[in-house]
């Protein structure tokens, strides 16, 4: 069961999401700072964003990136529950309207979330969908590796801001990061009519089917040297349930 969608996602209203964390592993690590960022739709902007005391130390690695440090986080932020339990909140409501949601590497984001809300006892966005999919959601990485798959170089967040011509100030700051995310978002729905003109949840299933198929091509590239190399194929998250069964199925 899905909600019913504008199609004209690229000339209507989007809301994206970013997170700054402790580190890259989804399954263990925490939200630091996170933004849930509106736009388009000829209507102004709208911004939340939140920091959280994550519970944890903050690698050094980790506040090298984004800025915040331990002592920061602990003096500042909020409550780590309050703010996963916020944002969950922003976007099922969002969801729920049936207003996509722009990630840039959905898996990644979307799949902490939903073990953070899991580790503080929050209700996950999944749950508070009552039924609905995760859906819609755009995914530039997953759409930039569609449509220019043989395109060399960096496929990170700020070198598409480059290659894509959109503003992305202040990078690693949550905010500033969803807003590129968004901005790449609308470049690439507007310059591909085909991507830019379809049916969201139709667009969200062939994401799901190219994340697969990217996540696969990599894997293989990878096990020239590595034979154990595993890529994830899941998209837009991890669901729970296949925790420690992805690589036995």
């Amino acid at each position: 069961m899905t909600a019913r969608v504008n199609s004209l996602w690229a000339q209507g209203r989007m809301v994206a999401f970013d997170t700054e964390t402790t580190g890259v592993d989804a399954e263990k690590d925490r939200v630091v700072t996170a933004a849930v960022v509106a736009v388009g739709g000829g209507r102004a902007s709208d911004s939340r964003t939140w920091m959280a005391d994550p519970g944890v130390e903050i690698p050094e690695q980790a506040t090298a990136i984004h800025g915040v440090t331990t002592d920061q986080a602990r003096a500042e932020g909020s409550d780590a529950a309050d703010v996963v339990d916020d944002i969950t909140a922003a976007l099922a409501e969002q969801l729920g309207a049936g207003v996509p949601v722009v990630v840039f590497n959905a898996r990644y984001d979307l799949t902490l979330l939903d073990r953070e809300a899991r580790r503080h006892g929050v209700l996950p966005l999944v749950e508070r969908l009552a039924g609905l999919d995760v859906a819609p959601v755009i995914d530039p990485l997953v759409l930039d590796r569609q449509i220019d798959r043989y395109r060399r170089g960096s496929r990170k967040l700020p070198a598409l801001a480059a290659h894509y011509r959109v503003r992305h100030e202040s990078a690693h700051t949550a905010e500033a990061d969803a807003l590129a995310a968004a901005r790449i978002a609308w470049r690439i729905g507007t310059q591909h009519s085909r991507i830019g003109s379809a049916d969201l949840l139709k667009l969200h299933d062939a994401q799901i089917s190219w994340a697969a198929q990217q996540a696969a091509g990599l894997e293989e590239y990878l096990r020239r040297t590595d034979p154990e190399a595993y890529v994830e194929p899941a998209w837009p998250y991890l669901p729970h349930s296949l925790v420690g069964a992805s690589r036995e199925g």
